[in-house]
């Protein structure tokens, strides 16, 4: 298999580049959770290639996956000579990287389709990618006849393939391949941010939760070769990145299929002996395979930050039995006992969906009672919603829009009161915090602490993007700490 290497923004545009909002950082890649819709920054093309003066745009819906996974079908592009635009009325090729978790995700998609469709430009390629193109596969074509590309996250590596069949006249292509482990690695990958890297380093799931449709749309489980993973991020330090985040859609189910045997918990530790990576993160974890030994890794390596996403999905253990979660809630409260007994305090985050068919109030109850035992520093909730080919479209005792959106109301209520209180508490506190942001307000910048927390802070110093500095905490908002920073 091909090595990849990464290129940063400011080595494509030949300029500093302007930073992330500080708060587009507080998602998971779990499955049940999703973002807004992100358009990747304009770049200017990194590589010599056969479509000289072709122009693209990439609109991302979705996780933390899909973002790398547009990285990587951005490097592809560059790779063929292709230059990014800001506006899919200015690209020969536009393409749509699609989430299916949510209905409303994929919704979302065939609306843009519609009303793309008025304005196409003669001789644009309308493509469909992620997702939602594995999902509806070829009856994408039938729904919206103007697309002429539809590929799912395995085959990005196929894409000059693809796109040079689509250039000799095909009107229909598909890549929709999702058995292979090709997916890992492209020839080039285009990094959003200029100093944290994604790497997939487990694809698929072999779960089977009964609401989630990921096992039709990634595939089954395949992960990564520890070396291939571990050559890339001395690559990444070389190139100048201090944080690397492992994603997978259960990543701590990683099983090495080199001979090293490597466990999920020794390739922590491993990335993070790497000179010059200063901070290594990781999600989403499943509580099935979530064992002491991450725990231990964690006290034992300052350089993993101390944080884990855990996604509960119900406080109910009969809810978690008809969802297949494979664990029930004294189960997984030991797993969390792990995690409050650790020597270094880390921060609990999770996933939670409401009205589950056949969720009683009382189960409903147990979910809240799960929140106020646990205290979780945050949490992403959903209203269940049903997705095509997973079990859970047959269960009986379909719950109400109405009631759905009530019962999340409630929930969201009780967070923002738990959460109010634990950042609260951290008044006084310092943290080494990784300055991403700066806002339009002067001496005013924005980061995140190893414990995945928002920080905004005051600082009479400049340049600080891509720095680490110390804040002191000063005040504290449900969704964010505020400081000065420590002089």
């Amino acid at each position: 298999m091909a090595g990849t290497f990464d290129i940063s923004l400011d080595s494509l545009a030949g300029r500093s580049v302007a930073s992330e909002n500080a708060s587009s950082e507080g998602t998971s890649a779990s499955p049940e959770s999703q973002r807004e819709t992100r358009r990747a920054p304009q770049t200017a093309p990194c590589a010599t290639g056969t479509q000289y003066g072709a122009t693209f745009f990439l609109e991302t819906f979705g996780c933390q996956m899909n973002d790398h996974d547009s990285e990587k079908v951005a490097g592809v592009l560059f790779s063929r000579g292709y230059q990014q635009v800001d506006s899919p009325d200015a690209a020969s090729l536009v393409l749509y990287n699609t989430c299916s978790i949510r209905e409303k995700a994929a919704q979302k998609v065939f609306s843009r389709l519609g009303e793309y469709r008025t304005k196409q430009a003669a001789g644009q390629i309308i493509g469909v990618l992620g997702c939602v193109a594995q999902q509806e596969g070829e009856e994408i074509f039938e729904r919206a006849p103007w697309v002429s590309l539809v590929c799912g996250s395995a085959s990005y590596r196929k894409l000059p393939e693809l796109l040079a069949r689509i250039e000799a006249g095909n009107q229909r292509v598909t890549g929709l391949d999702t058995d292979t482990d090709e997916t890992f690695e492209t020839p080039v990958t285009r990094r959003d941010n200029p100093w944290r890297a994604y790497l997939t380093i487990i694809e698929g799931c072999d779960k089977a939760c009964a609401y989630c449709v990921v096992p039709f749309t990634r595939g089954p489980e395949r992960s990564r070769a520890s070396d291939s993973v571990l050559k890339e991020v001395w690559e990444l330090a070389e190139l100048g990145y201090s944080e690397v985040q492992l994603l997978g859609q259960t990543v701590n189910s990683y099983a090495d299929p080199s001979s090293r045997r490597m466990r999920f918990s020794e390739l922590l530790l491993a990335v993070a002996d790497v000179p010059g990576i200063r901070r290594v993160r990781f999600t989403t974890s499943h509580p099935r395979d979530f064992g002491a030994d991450i725990v231990a890794a964690i006290e034992s390596q300052p350089k993993l930050c101390n944080h884990v996403h855990l996604p509960v999905q119900s406080g109910s253990s009969k809810v978690l039995r008809e969802m297949v979660r494979s664990y029930t809630r004294a189960e997984y409260l030991e797993k969390i006992a792990m995690l409050r007994e650790a020597k270094r305090p880390i921060a609990i985050t999770t996933d939670v969906i409401v009205g589950f068919p056949g969720e009683t109030e009382e189960d409903f109850a147990e979910t809240l009672s799960l929140l106020e035992e646990v205290r979780y520093d945050s949490l992403f909730s959903f209203k269940y919603s049903p997705r095509p080919n997973t079990p859970s479209l047959s269960m009986p005792d379909a719950i109400s829009e109405e009631e759905k959106s009530r019962r999340l109301a409630v929930l969201q209520e009780k967070q923002r009161e738990i959460q109010g209180q634990r950042n609260a508490a951290l008044v006084g506190t310092a943290f080494d915090v990784l300055v991403s942001g700066k806002s339009r307000r002067e001496n005013q910048w924005s980061g995140h602490s190893a414990c995945h927390r928002v920080v905004n802070f005051t600082s009479q110093r400049r340049e600080l993007l891509g720095t680490y500095v110390q804040v002191q905490v000063t005040g504290a908002g449900p969704n964010s700490l505020v400081g000065e920073q420590v002089t």
